[in-house]
């Protein structure tokens, strides 16, 4: 058994016991989810400005 700690509230659980995981529970499962539906959560990634041309099409069919 795993002791593992939730990333929303922080608390230790035993994940063999947890329907939820990674959290503690379905009430934890959803505050995450709407985190990231809020935007509280994102994906950072770095724009590269020679990547240009990639979306040069998507300019072209507007």
């Amino acid at each position: 058994m795993a002791t593992l700690q939730c990333p929303t509230c922080d608390v230790p659980f035993e994940s063999d016991y947890s329907p939820a995981m990674p959290f503690c529970s379905d009430r934890c499962r959803h505050v995450d989810l709407g985190r990231w539906l809020n935007e509280e959560h994102g994906v950072t990634i770095e724009c590269d400005p020679d990547a240009e041309h990639e979306t040069a099409w998507m300019e072209e069919e507007s």
